[in-house]
């Protein structure tokens, strides 16, 4: 009994122990996924903990970012969109970014990436509409089959394909650029069907095929260029992924079989 009376004189009273609970509230306590306690850091400001950037965790928060479901403050959310962050395409500060964003200049790229060599006129993008609408719904078809495909897996697949047909072309040899990324292969391969299927439908409807691999390097060159164009080069980017998405509904079109041009925009 004297035991107990000492235990009941040192325990915390109720009111302390509301307190402590009131307190944790409001600081933010929670457990996150994995059952760890996590504990914020807060700003003082005139006696009032307010709640720090997720990311920092200096400055304060003003905006909610979809990518990490937690609030995070304008600069981090400058610095990290599409470096750290996968933004979702329907966050409204990314959409705002684009609209805002200047195009990049192809100045600052290694030449050699954009075939140089290969010039493309007003003519063969007029001539050659099916072809590069074809080669677009090639890489939409894929972005939806795997979301996780960014600008980086695009461009590199429309690269190594390029130089393939740049040797095929220039030397007559059949040459595979090597492609280690499983993104990368699956867009190489979905752009060598729609070459496949391009040339059997224009078999089917006139006879032969006319579409020669001179044609297929400059469509795939001018997407190329286009799409360094459309892209941050951040490493998690997707500006080039989703344009090419939003030219297509979810419906494949007849792109060779029928007789209505796309849509293309000219970088």
């Amino acid at each position: 009994m004297r035991d107990f009376r000492i235990w009941n004189q040192k325990r915390p009273q109720k009111s302390a122990c509301k307190r402590f609970v009131l307190s944790n509230r409001l600081s933010g306590r929670w457990r996150n996924d994995a059952g760890n306690a996590h504990q914020p850091h807060g700003i003082i400001e005139a006696g009032v903990t307010l709640l720090s950037c997720a990311i920092c965790e200096i400055r304060k928060e003003k905006r909610f970012c979809p990518a990490i479901h937690g609030r995070i403050c304008p600069q981090c959310c400058g610095e990290q969109r599409e470096v750290t962050l996968d933004c979702p395409l329907d966050c409204t500060y990314l959409k705002q970014a684009r609209e805002h964003e200047k195009p990049q200049p192809l100045g600052d790229l290694e030449q050699s990436a954009l075939f140089p060599g290969v010039e493309i006129s007003e003519q063969f993008l007029y001539e050659q509409e099916h072809l590069i609408v074809g080669l677009s719904f090639a890489l939409a078809k894929s972005v939806r089959a795997n979301r996780n495909l960014r600008d980086s897996d695009l461009l590199g697949a429309l690269g190594s394909i390029a130089k393939s047909y740049e040797t095929l072309v220039n030397s007559g040899l059949h040459y595979e650029a090597p492609v280690t990324n499983p993104g990368q292969q699956a867009v190489v391969a979905g752009l060598h069907t729609m070459v496949k299927e391009f040339r059997e439908a224009e078999l089917k409807h006139t006879g032969h095929s006319r579409l020669r691999d001179a044609d297929v390097l400059q469509a795939l060159v001018f997407l190329l260029r286009m799409g360094y164009t459309r892209t941050s080069r951040r490493p998690k980017a997707r500006g080039f992924a989703d344009f090419v998405v939003a030219q297509f509904p979810e419906k494949e079109p007849a792109i060779a079989a029928s007789g209505a041009g796309g849509t293309i925009i000219v970088p």
